[in-house]
């Protein structure tokens, strides 16, 4: 059991008549710790932005509220907020972002700190290109749509293997509302050499491997995919019903096979939550969720879990 009030956040906006708005945002979540972890810290003006914030790859369209901090896996794109410089016109949105995280199976890790079995070590990543995005976000009637697409560089120096590969990624994510009462919404997600732009890869449950070295020290990447669905009821009076389901997929046969990953990696990852929410007051949410979350190996090897949570939110 475990109870927590680390995800309480704290923040400002500030508008002027210019149409430049200044954002700053934090929370607390950190492991055993009360320091205070930066959220957003941005400027924007007439659509240009400036600062940390979601990334232009992800979209809330297609996501079913749940009450888990980190949500369901498979969502649109990456469910974090990243240092960028973005341009909005309309529908459309073009950024250049820092990476998110991500791994290259022997070892390398850009912001983890620990290692894989290998001689390959967090110093010998090279750091890459700025990652490139676009975004189209629209609504015609009843129906909410997103799509995207990323491109990256993936690279590792160890002074004896110097290689660079293309990772990239694409999603589509949509919303329909089939009655007042009534939505349906969901996403798909497709990435290679680009893992960490996919939610839920990998061991830790948050991304994966963009791509494993070869016996030569040349990159091979590695392909994902990842889809999530969901359905809301809203009952009136502050209250619904919201089911979700969703996961995320590696292929990490050819890695295993060229043994450069292990195969006890977790290869899937998915989820399966319900909740009840209402809000017995303005400002005030409660809600109850029942989850059961699930991981297996590239072995075929399983663990399972299932989680009861409780929330009380006060927004102001």
């Amino acid at each position: 059991m475990q109870i927590t009030a680390k995800t309480s956040r704290l923040g400002v906006r500030v508008s002027s008549e210019d149409d430049v708005t200044i954002v700053a945002e934090f929370d607390f979540d950190r492991d055993n710790s009360l320091t205070p972890r930066l959220r957003q810290a941005y400027g924007e003006y007439k659509g240009v932005l400036m600062g940390q914030t979601w990334s232009n790859y992800n979209s809330f369209v297609g996501n079913t509220s749940v009450l888990d901090f980190d949500g369901i896996r498979g969502t649109a794109g990456v469910q974090g907020r990243v240092a960028q410089m973005r341009y909005t016109n309309g529908p459309l949105s073009f950024s250049l972002e820092e990476q998110v995280s991500s791994d290259v199976a022997a070892g390398i890790t850009i912001v983890s700190g620990s290692t894989s079995t290998s001689t390959v070590k967090s110093g010998d990543t090279k750091q890459g290109l700025p990652v490139l995005t676009a975004r189209l976000e629209d609504s015609q009637g009843g129906l909410s749509y997103s799509v995207a697409a990323m491109a990256k560089q993936v690279a590792v120096d160890n002074g004896t293997s110097d290689d660079s590969a293309l990772g990239y990624g694409v999603f589509a994510a949509g919303r329909l509302a089939v009655t007042d009462m009534i939505s349906i919404q969901g996403a798909v997600n497709y990435t290679d050499g680009a893992a960490g732009y996919i939610f839920g890869t990998g061991n830790n449950g948050f991304w994966g491997y963009d791509a494993y070295t070869d016996t030569s020290g040349d990159l091979e990447t590695v392909e994902s995919i990842g889809a999530a669905i969901g359905a809301g009821f809203n009952l009136g009076g502050g209250r619904s019903i919201n089911f979700a389901y969703g996961f995320a997929q590696q292929d990490l046969d050819d890695g295993v096979a060229a043994g450069r990953i292990d195969s006890s990696d977790a290869e899937t990852n998915s989820m399966m939550t319900a909740n009840y929410q209402w809000s017995p007051v303005k400002a005030v949410k409660m809600g109850v969720e029942y989850a059961y979350v699930e991981a297996e190996s590239q072995a075929g090897e399983s663990a399972d879990a299932n989680r009861v949570m409780f929330l009380a939110q006060y927004s102001f």
